[in-house]
């Protein structure tokens, strides 16, 4: 079973796995730790992750990114229409209530929710996945941002589910990071006396601070506090505009007005904020940003700091909502942990700093990988595979929920919500709550503070509706027991109904024993038996009920895991075929090269020829219009045909020197056993003439052989076939091994004990048995090292 946890990210994610006894960070198929969040769609193929990332300059209407920012949203959301079409040049269309995109694929216009692009993202994670472990790849953990509602949360297990993956947990981002620099702690004080750590978090796309408190073998989240919009995103975005407005004087050109131009420049300040986070100056340069016009410029820190004036000015409130949320002073923060790339800028640091005055800001957490390693730490401790040292952790909601119901006709006065599930509540938790029914009734869970949710989200989480309601005996209203759940990943969901039936049951008085004792005087009644005692029973009866939530139906997560198969399967026959093409053509090089140079003496006239011109055919049929769309079939069928002429003659090429290199090690061999078996050695001295003889024989045999067909094969052109190759060689030299190894290994007898004698062993002591090994105690799982 594979341990994995990922990073989740808007701009690109890291994947985690468990090995080694410890945690690494795996690379994907170009060698890079971070895979691009990018899912393409292209004339042949899918193109995802670094894929994506390569054509998205030539294909930007048809890739898509922030599937993190867009996933469990709808289209009329004011942060999808006002924030995040910033960033997309994809089409956003409306798909069911949820905002999906339209791309063409395969020269067609399909639409695909962000479900199921998610679905697309996470399926090519698992593949780089299997890939390093060379193993199945099925559960994982998932870090996301701790300000995700019910129903983001949900799609993200709808789109694992699409893709094959069963999700352990999902986890918030900042828990992850607490998690994975707890674990490692050794010296953790007493929960009397815990140590408090802030872990600020300055994404691509947002801004998380979370108050942690450690002690031994747990953590416990005291606050968290969240700024969606502030993120290394929103400086490029300044720089953009800035730029766009001094290319409007400078070169008379709108840069914003051409999305293309404007992904160009967008690149170029990314790349222009990493070099101002380590200079005081930096160059802008980004040629043919459109009309042929090559744009250059420069900017300096100070610059840089004053066009994102107001992105830093949003950075105190966050850190001082969660020093508030958590009840203590700055005084008893322990220490500042920085994590997020964005944290690298001088100007967001110094802001923070600024909130911490007396605090030095660490970073001794990998700041783009801590999360990932946070999160597979978590599915390690969910894992049997591994044994993890225990740590608790005790995690919290963000947002308050509630339960409303219409008033009862019975008592119309009576309260119609309850709040459930408080902001700070810990994670997972169940409740159970109690309503009084004479009928079906229906409950409704709801967000109880809109205006925190992120943008427009629908407040809504899930409906309950009692179908049948069992009558009281005595006529009045019955006491439904409702179980709620907030569960590991901080879903909420209504688990089970039931009523309770109190039931008395007698209990038979224990028989006494029979004694013997004087019979009773005559006319003395017996003593009565004793009444039997009554216990009370608690039964529960469930009630059938139905429960309604965002998830999708289980026949849509079939059919969309369907599509997602088909898909994934078409993508593996492109590039096999694109694979196959590429061999032929490397081949037709290859060949044509060599049979030119050091294959030419080995070739017959007539073979050269021969293979020649169906190299040349080769090559026109490749980049002709049927080459360039043949099928797989069609490419190695031709290169079958080809390699059927050629092979024979790399053949004889590589024989020449394999020959040698077998010939040589045969008659290493036969020397070696020649020797043993004419050696007047004490260590052969007991093996009998007549086998040592058959090995000298046996030796002679094979040597004749061998010097026989050296011989002939050296009278012959090196463009005929061989007739002794390396092969041979080496089965004649296994026969001579198989044949002289038992005999000149053949063990000294023991030598014989007289009775009485001095020897090293008696026979009593001989035949006792020896005893039995000790047994070897079941170890269990492997045990993960994470000191």
């Amino acid at each position: 079973m594979a341990v994995v946890g990922i990073d989740f990210g808007t701009l690109h994610s890291k994947i985690g796995v468990a090995r080694h006894r410890g945690i690494d960070i795996i690379t994907n198929e170009v060698s890079n730790r971070a895979t691009p969040s990018l899912v393409a769609f292209g004339p042949k193929q899918r193109a995802i992750g670094e894929a994506a990332k390569t054509q998205e300059t030539s294909n930007f209407k048809n890739t898509i990114g922030s599937l993190k920012r867009l996933i469990g949203r709808a289209l009329s959301d004011p942060q999808v229409q006002d924030v995040e079409k910033k960033f997309i040049n994809a089409k956003l269309v409306d798909i069911n209530g949820t905002v999906g995109a339209e791309v063409t694929y395969r020269f067609e216009k399909v639409q695909y929710t962000i479900t199921q692009l998610v679905a697309m993202y996470l399926g090519k994670l698992r593949d780089i996945a299997a890939a390093e472990l060379k193993a199945i790849v099925s559960d994982i953990v998932i870090a996301v941002p701790g300000w995700y509602t019910d129903v983001q949360r949900r799609a993200i297990i709808d789109a694992a589910a699409i893709a094959n993956l069963n999700v352990l947990r999902i986890i918030n981002d900042t828990t992850a990071t607490a998690l994975g620099y707890g674990i490692t702690k050794s010296d953790l004080p007493e929960p009397e006396n815990p140590r408090h750590v802030v872990f600020v978090d300055v994404g691509h796309a947002d801004f998380s601070v979370a108050v942690v408190a450690f002690s031994k073998g747990q953590l416990t989240v005291k606050s968290t506090a969240y700024e969606r919009n502030l993120g290394g995103r929103d400086i490029d975005y300044a720089l953009v505009k800035h730029f766009a407005e001094e290319f409007k004087t400078k070169y008379k050109i709108d840069v914003m007005s051409n999305p293309k131009a404007t992904f160009r420049l967008s690149a170029g300040c990314e790349k222009i904020k990493k070099v101002l986070s380590a200079n005081s100056d930096a160059p802008l340069n980004v040629e043919s940003i459109m009309n042929d016009v090559d744009a250059t410029s420069k900017l300096s820190r100070d610059e840089l700091e004053a066009f994102i004036a107001d992105v830093l000015d949003r950075i105190p409130g966050p850190l001082q909502r969660a020093i508030a949320d958590s009840g203590l002073t700055l005084e008893q923060i322990d220490s500042v942990e920085l994590i997020g790339g964005t944290t690298r800028v001088p100007s967001v640091r110094q802001r923070i700093q600024d909130a911490f005055p007396d605090k030095v800001l660490s970073t001794t957490l990998n700041q783009d990988e801590a999360i990932a390693r946070g999160a597979t730490f978590a599915c390690a401790m969910l894992s049997p595979v591994f044994r993890v040292r225990d740590f608790h952790v005790n995690d919290i909601n963000h947002y308050p929920i509630k339960t409303q119901w219409t008033a009862s006709p019975t008592d119309p006065d009576d309260d119609t919500e309850l709040l459930v599930f408080p902001q700070g509540n810990s994670i997972p938790s169940t409740k159970v709550l109690s309503f009084y029914r004479k009928e079906p009734f229906t409950i409704e869970s709801v967000y109880a503070e809109p205006a925190l949710l992120p943008g427009a989200i629908n407040p809504w989480i899930a409906n309950f509706t009692a179908k049948e309601v069992p009558v009281s005996a005595n006529g009045d209203a019955t006491c439904v027991k409702l179980k709620t759940r907030l569960n590991l990943h901080g879903i909420m969901s209504f688990e089970a109904a039931y009523v309770e039936e109190i039931e008395e049951r007698e209990e038979a008085a224990p028989t006494p024993a029979p004694m013997d004792v004087d019979a009773p005087a005559d006319g003395a009644a017996a003593a009565p038996p004793p009444a039997p005692k009554k216990k009370r029973v608690v039964k529960k009866k469930e009630i059938p009920f139905v429960a309604t939530n965002t998830s999708l139906d289980k026949s849509v997560v079939e059919l969309l895991k369907e599509q997602e198969s088909q898909m994934h399967a078409a993508d593996k026959l492109v590039m096999d075929t694109e694979d196959r093409k590429n061999a032929l053509e490397e081949y037709v090089y290859d060949m044509r090269g060599k049979l030119e140079d050091r294959y030419a003496p080995f070739a017959k006239p007539e073979e050269k020829a021969k293979l020649l011109a169906g190299l040349s055919e080769a090559e026109e049929w490749l980049y002709t219009e049927e080459g360039e769309e043949a099928t797989k079939s069609a490419y190695v069928a031709r290169l079958d045909a080809l390699k059927a002429i050629g092979d024979p003659i790399s053949f004889r090429y590589r024989e020449v020197d394999e020959r040698k290199k077998a010939a040589a090690n045969l008659r290493e061999t036969l020397d070696n056993y020649m020797a043993q078996a004419t050696s007047a050695e004490d260590k052969y001295a007991h093996i009998d003439e007549k086998d040592k003889q058959s090995v000298v024989e046996k030796v002679a045999t094979i040597r004749k052989w061998l010097e026989d067909q050296s011989v002939r094969q050296g009278e012959k052109e090196k463009s005929a076939d061989p007739v002794l190759t390396s092969a041979e060689i080496e089965k004649k030299r296994d026969e001579l091994i198989y044949f002289a190894i038992p005999i000149l290994t053949r063990p000294k007898p023991k030598p014989a004990v007289t009775p009485g004698g001095s020897g090293t062993q008696t026979p009593a002591e001989s035949s006792k048995t020896p005893p039995p090994p000790p047994k070897e105690e079941d170890k269990g799982p492997s045990e993960m090292d994470v000191d």
